[in-house]
């Protein structure tokens, strides 16, 4: 893509760095379904990154939540820009839709990106609620959605991206017994939420990412404990 690389949004430093308790609170509950669902955030360096994870998979691929850090002109094109060249659908996630495997689901730039339920099936909602780490969409908020809601039916996913955004959340879903994997230095245009979740313990494994989508399946495919 010949336009500049998505990312981090410009922001001003006196604007408050809320927690994703400004949008849900952490509060644990039972699994409604045993059905797999993945998590994924990116920002700086994502979409591409994206491209690598998504192409390469099967149409039996469990729904697929994703948070790019992104401005909501680009995150409709975007998606549909995947969906022409990946195997799965992807497309731009809409408020109270359920989950379809074989489908990924893109947060709008304008609102946070949560997994929610309604009745034995997973859904999706979206937030206008204040910004989280600065960024709305963000990974925190979606990460802490699918800690409380799919405990270990989740892998959840942190690619290259700038900032801290993600690792809190990553750490709430590792505690609620969830895979989780983080790309790997040599592989991401920016180290630093990768890095971040490494830090707050919450990354299991640390994989390059030639080999995330691979693994990221494999987990998938894994009972629940």
């Amino acid at each position: 893509m010949s336009r500049p690389e998505y990312g981090e949004k410009p922001t001003m430093l006196n604007v408050p760095s809320y927690t994703a308790d400004v949008v849900l609170p952490r509060k644990v509950r039972p699994p409604v379904t045993s059905a797999r669902v993945i998590v994924v955030g990116a920002s700086t360096g994502g979409t591409e990154a994206l491209k690598v994870l998504l192409e390469p998979l099967p149409p039996d691929t469990p729904p697929i939540l994703i948070t790019q850090h992104m401005p909501e002109s680009f995150t409709q094109s975007f998606a549909q820009r995947l969906d022409s060249i990946c195997r799965i659908r992807v497309k731009q996630a809409e408020d109270g839709e359920r989950l379809q495997t074989g489908c990924a689901y893109i947060a709008p730039g304008h609102s946070h990106l949560l997994l929610t339920s309604n009745g034995p099936a997973w859904t999706c909602a979206l937030s206008q609620a204040q910004p989280v780490n600065r960024h709305r969409p963000s990974v925190d908020v979606l990460f802490r959605s699918a800690a409380n809601l799919g405990g270990a039916n989740v892998v959840g996913v942190i690619l290259t991206g700038m900032g801290r955004d993600g690792a809190a959340g990553m750490l709430e879903m590792r505690e609620a017994g969830a895979q989780t994997l983080a790309q790997d230095e040599a592989s991401c245009v920016v180290f630093g939420m990768p890095k971040e979740a490494i830090a707050a313990g919450g990354v299991q494994e640390v994989l390059p990412l030639k080999d995330m989508a691979a693994r990221m399946l494999q987990l998938s495919r894994i009972p629940a404990r």
